[in-house]
């Protein structure tokens, strides 16, 4: 095949816009499950459900993704998700197309749960009844007092103790500050049960909670199901858009005129489909050669190692068709992760308002955002789209697109590379970072007690050792780096120094980057980059959890300006109360001086100059959970893999 022109390029863009059009313009031909959409959805107490729900006897086919309902066998339960809440669905009544819905999360230990997020249905599809009313959980309180009464209260467990906790019917504003509460959140309840409740209070709560509230729901699609239904034997079902089933088969929109047009369309349509797909295969070979071709005599010219198209940067070294696939349709992917427009961020963090801010670092402004559909996120901006600026941000996206863990936080999507601006989209962490709570803007809220961050340690120590038994070097392991939720459980953020490490050898050399304060010093010497690299940065964490001082600190005496130098001297010199942070008690209560001890053990030889001598973050992650098992008792406190 001869390589391809102008001309030839440009037919081949035509070719594969067609196939795409023709691709997206019909549903799928995969009857396997069409059969059962004439089936009604049971599930324990719940029957006879039809459109457009689907779930049981109804395969996803049968109905829009929105309205999937997922039944236990084992229990007959059904549940439904949204926005990353699971419910149990314990009434559906199609004609005034209400669900009554309860939080699983409370049912293990009620009043308690480990997702602190508000319930909120306000979306085009789903909205809370008028026959609701809201009530605020407040968790983790201290010093109540006389401010609640009694009957309000209740407690929850946390590793080795009880935390306090209340709730308020209605508008909590009339409270005095809640700021000595760990976390809030709203929940809906049933109208009718609020004078009782109130009446009764956290002797019912568990029973209202239980019986949870309504939601009204509306069909976007209903139309297209009625167009159906209007014929014998047609059932609506769902692929990417309404579509009809006649028979158990796929079938056109119902009608006489169309029914019997039906075979030749579908045997055409395929034909195309096949001699389109046919071309596209060899076009694409095409242009993967000639790129090879451009790429390997521009590389011959200047020098520079060649690089291979790849499937998956075949994209990328095509920047026409890379500009073609970001914009084929609002809903693409990029590594697996979704791909939004400018406007749809910009619009999310309204024109990315200075009011907005996060938080900043080296690569760009992090912004607080709320998508079209009431997702929260957080929005990273780089400060420049330049040429390193884009490595970076491949490189982020490249990474974390292939990683899950829980201690990791979870990008959500991105720009194009080819995009006005270059923007990373992250899940949204409530309660900022390590470094807020140790040094920072929240530093005097008293929560960061020493079970909270040994819990801290732990967590970000799973996560580093996850990341190195992926051969990913992170590079910037620091406190700001480290993100917590409201129940302060680590997400660790920002991989745009971040490398893959080859398995067949024992280090990179690489320029330094990272931090001053958290910085290797033999890589820094020696420009070799190992995962010891981040064994020593973490043990610099350590030292930070343990004092609450900041990593680098001109305003202290020039031999302890650099935390990590301060702490092997105090540790050395048998000087680590001088260290520690007064908040923990270190000289009073026996427990945490023994277990503050062997932290700092531990972070003395994370900081050892030389990297043989530092534990690998597997070994750390298990000295630290002996730790905790040993004082706190095995199953209270341990955080799994």
């Amino acid at each position: 095949m001869r390589p391809l022109g102008t001309a030839a390029a440009t037919s081949f863009l035509a070719t594969l816009l067609l196939f795409l059009h023709l691709t997206a313009s019909f549903p799928s031909n995969d009857m396997s499950n069409l059969s059962n959409c004439n089936h009604n959805l049971s599930c324990g107490s719940l029957t006879d459900i039809t459109h457009p729900f689907t779930g049981a006897q109804r395969p996803p086919d049968c109905g829009p993704q929105e309205f999937q309902l997922t039944c236990n066998i084992v229990d007959s339960v059904t549940t439904f998700m949204f926005k990353s809440l699971p419910y149990q669905v314990t009434r559906v009544n199609q004609t005034s197309q209400t669900l009554r819905l309860s939080r699983l999360d409370f049912y293990d230990d009620l009043p308690c749960t480990h997702l602190s997020s508000s319930t909120t249905f306000d979306n085009d599809i789903f909205s809370l009844g008028s026959n609701n009313k809201n009530l605020t959980l407040f968790y983790g309180c201290k010093n109540l007092g006389g401010f609640v009464e009694e009957k309000f209260k209740f407690s929850c467990p946390v590793p080795g103790d009880l935390e306090e906790g209340f709730f308020k019917v209605g508008d909590p504003s009339g409270l005095p500050s809640t700021g000595w509460c760990r976390t809030s959140f709203q929940v809906p309840f049933l109208r009718s049960k609020a004078h009782q409740l109130e009446a009764e209070g956290s002797s019912l709560l568990g029973e209202v909670l239980r019986e949870g509230f309504d939601v009204r729901y509306s069909d976007p699609y209903s139309a297209d199901c009625q167009t159906c239904s209007k014929h014998s034997g047609t059932q609506c079902g769902f692929d990417a858009k309404p579509i009809c089933i006649c028979n158990d088969l796929l079938c056109p929109v119902p009608g006489p005129e169309k029914s019997s047009n039906r075979k030749p369309l579908i045997i055409g349509v395929s034909l195309a489909s096949g001699a389109v797909l046919v071309i596209f295969v060899g076009c694409w070979i095409t242009v993967v050669k000639q790129v090879k071709k451009r790429k390997s005599a521009l590389v011959q010219s200047q020098g520079l190692p060649v690089v291979t198209p790849t499937s998956t940067n075949f994209f990328r070294a095509t920047p026409s068709l890379a500009n073609l696939k970001s914009d084929l349709d609002k809903g693409s992917t990029y590594l697996g992760v979704r791909v939004f427009s400018y406007n749809e961020l910009e619009e999310a963090t309204n024109c990315f308002d200075s009011s907005k801010e996060l938080g900043d670092g080296g690569f760009g402004t992090v912004y607080y955002g709320v998508l079209r559909d009431g997702c929260v996120v957080a929005v990273k901006r780089l400060y420049e789209s330049n040429m390193r600026r884009a490595e970076q941000f491949m490189n982020e996206v490249e990474i974390l697109a292939q990683l899950r863990n829980k201690n990791l936080v979870e990008l959500y999507g991105c720009t194009s590379r080819h995009s006005r601006e270059l923007l990373l989209v992250y899940e949204y962490m409530p309660n900022g970072t390590v470094a807020d709570h140790l040094h920072g803007r929240q530093s005097n809220s008293g929560l960061l007690t020493w079970p909270v961050r040994l819990s801290i340690a732990i967590e970000t120590a799973s996560a580093l050792a996850y990341l190195h038994a992926s051969d990913v070097i992170h590079r910037d392991v620091k406190t700001n780096n480290i993100l917590l939720d409201n129940d302060f459980h680590v997400k660790v953020a920002d991989f745009g120094l971040s490398r893959l490490f080859p398995t067949d050898v024992t280090h990179v050399s690489t320029a330094p980057q990272g931090t001053p304060g958290y910085l290797d010093p033999e890589y820094h010497q020696c420009y070799h980059l190992t995962n010891k690299s981040d064994v020593y940065s973490y043990g610099v964490v350590l030292i930070e959890l343990i004092s609450a001082l900041e990593a680098v600190d001109i305003t202290r005496h020039r031999h302890d300006i650099n935390l990590s130098n301060m702490a092997v001297n105090k540790i050395q010199n048998h000087a680590l109360n001088e260290l520690v942070d007064p908040f923990l008690g270190f000289d009073k209560d026996f427990v945490v001086r023994e277990m503050v001890s062997s932290v700092a053990e531990l972070a003395f030889l994370c900081l050892q100059h030389e990297r043989e001598m530092r534990p690998t973050m597997e070994e750390v992650l298990e000295v630290l959970r002996g730790i905790e098992r040993e004082n706190y008792g095995a199953g209270k406190g341990g955080v799994e893999c």
